[in-house]
C-alpha cells in the first residue's frame, strides 16, 4: 500500500492491508480534553510551547491566530474547537503541534493546539482495529482507526481529512500574509521537537522532556 492510500482511507474490514501499514508508522501522541490522540510523525515538523498569539479579525473561530516561527506566518488552529469540545486553556502542559496538512498541491502548515504531548510509539500487532461506524461516515472520516495500548483507547487521526479543502486553502493563503502581519506575530516559545533535525528515534528521545499532563 502506498503512501497516498493511506492518507486517504480510513481503516475496516474490507481493507485490513491498512492496518497493517498502520501499524507500521511510529505516532506522537496528544491529549484534547479527556481523551489521547495519535497523528503520523511524519506528518510533524515540531512542538512548541504554546504563548501568545496574533488574532485575524474575521477569521473562524476554531483558528486562534498566527505565530511567528522563524520569519514564517504560521496559523494555529484550536483542535479542541474543531472538534466541538469547549477552548484550548493555556496551561504549562499546552503545546503547538507544527505540522503539514492537506494533500497534493493543496499543503499547508500549521500549528494545531493540544492540551498536552505524551509520547512517540509503535503500536504492536494487533493493537490497531478499525474505527466504529457512525451514521454519517463524511464528518468522522478523520478518525483513520483506533488503537488500544495498556487499556487504553488512542484514536489515530488522518489529519488530511480533518480540514476542507477549503479550510486548507484558507490556512495556507493566512501563511503567506504581508510582511507587516509577520512583523506583529508574536514567537510562541521553544523548539520542543524538530523532526527536520531528527529522524524517528531521535524525536522519541526530544519529545519526552516536553510538559505533558502528567506532569501538570
Amino acid at each position: 500500500m502506498n503512501l497516498s492510500d493511506i492518507e486517504t482511507q480510513t481503516a475496516g474490514p474490507e481493507n485490513p492491508s491498512l492496518l497493517k501499514a498502520l501499524e507500521r508508522k511510529t505516532y506522537l501522541t496528544f491529549v484534547l480534553g479527556d481523551e489521547v490522540f495519535a497523528i503520523d510523525v511524519q506528518q510533524v515538523h515540531e512542538v512548541l510551547d504554546f504563548r501568545d498569539v496574533t488574532k485575524i479579525p474575521g477569521a473562524p473561530d476554531f483558528m486562534r491566530g498566527i505565530i511567528n516561527l522563524r520569519g514564517k506566518v504560521v496559523p494555529v488552529v484550536d483542535m479542541r474547537l474543531k472538534f466541538g469540545m469547549s477552548e484550548t486553556e493555556k496551561k504549562i502542559s499546552t503545546c503547538v503541534i507544527v505540522m503539514e496538512v492537506g494533500r497534493g498541491e493543496n499543503r499547508t502548515v500549521i500549528g494545531a493546539l493540544a492540551d498536552a504531548v505524551r509520547e512517540v510509539f509503535e503500536f504492536e500487532p494487533g493493537q490497531i482495529e478499525p474505527p466504529p461506524r457512525f451514521g454519517d461516515k463524511g464528518r468522522m472520516d478523520f478518525i483513520q482507526a483506533i488503537g488500544k495500548r495498556d487499556d487504553l483507547f488512542i484514536i489515530i487521526l488522518n489529519f488530511n481529512k480533518a480540514f476542507s479543502t477549503d479550510e486548507v486553502i484558507m490556512l495556507g493563503s493566512t501563511g503567506e500574509a504581508p510582511d507587516e502581519r509577520k512583523e506583529i506575530a508574536e514567537m510562541s516559545g521553544k523548539t520542543i521537537v524538530n523532526s527536520e533535525r531528527a529522524s524517528a528515534t531521535g524525536l522519541e528521545t526530544t519529545a519526552r522532556p516536553c510538559q505533558n499532563d502528567n506532569d501538570s
